[in-house]
């Protein structure tokens, strides 16, 4: 079953985040800890890790896009 990775909240008063890169591609193998993607609010960059093993089913949303935190961003 496809587990969803979701944008996380990095502070108190950020309610989104901008997708500078993606790590992976859909249909590469990932495991537990391994980055995924970079991400920026308006303070600091940080990467989001896998919080599962297995494919890289889906990602919900390109590089370039500023994503609600909390929100789905891929299916592993």
């Amino acid at each position: 079953m496809a587990e969803t990775v979701i944008m996380p909240r990095q502070g108190q008063s950020v309610e989104t985040c901008y997708i500078v890169s993606w790590k992976k591609q859909v249909g590469d193998e990932v495991k537990e800890g391994d980055v995924l993607c970079e991400i920026e609010t308006d303070k600091a960059s940080f990467e989001v890790e896998s919080t599962a093993t297995g494919t890289l089913l889906e990602i919900f949303f390109p590089e370039g896009t500023d994503v609600p935190v909390l929100t789905p961003i891929c299916a592993v």
